[in-house]
């Protein structure tokens, strides 16, 4: 069985990572402003193999607006524009001949409101894995072996300390990425 503060220390990991997940998925909503993570989830079907598009070109934001996507190998082009058109972010991608050019457009008062809605979704679906990671932790203190009841109290009270630390955290990050959003 394994002691308090292992107990602790792993907690705080699998929750670091909980969080680490939530950014992840914040990071591809489209706000306004041009950003080169929303196109992180997009695979390249590249000479017979499917890779991420980071893996084939380098991406910029020359300005609020624009997405400058610069294959390192032309063959590489067009792959590139049809994975950018396939994909469901929405957006017309155009090949100027040796890089590709995307306008992301101003979003309209709905479009921001449905991404609102999905960073609230990402939202609670950490806090469901923060929680569920706060229960484990709690059968793990209850299950030590060799301690008495106070120290299991105060495990358990640690263990909700650390659990309302990642929950504002949580809230924090939802909070950064809703305001990006509404502008």
């Amino acid at each position: 069985m394994a002691d308090l503060k292992t107990i602790q220390s792993d907690t705080r990991e699998r929750m670091t990572k909980a969080i680490e997940a939530l950014e992840n998925n914040l990071s591809v909503l489209r706000t306004g402003r041009a950003n080169p993570g929303i196109l992180k989830k997009i695979v390249v079907d590249y000479y017979g193999s499917t890779v991420p598009i980071d893996q084939v070109a380098s991406i910029s934001t020359p300005d609020a607006r624009t997405l400058v996507i610069a294959p390192w190998d032309r063959g590489a082009l067009n792959p590139i524009e049809k994975a950018i058109r396939d994909s469901d972010l929405g957006l017309n991608p155009n090949n100027k001949g040796d890089t590709i050019f995307i306008s992301l457009p101003m979003l309209t008062e709905e479009r921001r409101k449905d991404l609102v809605k999905n960073a609230k979704n990402y939202a609670e679906d950490a806090r469901i894995a923060v929680r569920n990671l706060r229960k484990h932790a709690l059968d793990e203190v209850k299950k030590m072996e060799g301690v008495g009841d106070d120290e299991i109290k105060r495990g358990e009270v640690e263990v909700q300390k650390i659990t309302d630390e990642y929950i504002a955290r949580v809230e924090s990050t939802f909070t950064k990425k809703e305001q990006e959003i509404l502008g």
